[in-house]
């Protein structure tokens, strides 16, 4: 049994993820997002997928980049029928 980190709960089921030469123990992938997953810059969400990164700044969108005076970063490319050919 462990303990998790975040929430205190004591589980048979617990896991650890291992980032560099951290040791993390949670009873949920909840609880593992909300201690480890990085928030957004400019609105505070949790970055759970890819997100976009200018510098050293992450943010979950390339929306809330430009709110907060980056530019010139977009989620994705989207290409014509010519292109993708």
């Amino acid at each position: 049994m462990g303990r998790c980190e975040t929430c205190g709960n004591d589980y048979d089921k617990t896991f650890e993820i291992h980032r560099g030469q951290e040791v993390h123990t949670f009873d949920s992938f909840e609880c593992a997002i909300h201690l480890m997953a990085p928030k957004c810059e400019h609105c505070g969400c949790r970055v759970l997928g890819h997100g976009v990164e200018v510098g050293e700044e992450i943010f979950c969108c390339a929306n809330c980049s430009e709110a907060a005076g980056r530019s010139g970063i977009r989620d994705r490319v989207q290409l014509g029928s010519a292109e993708l050919a």
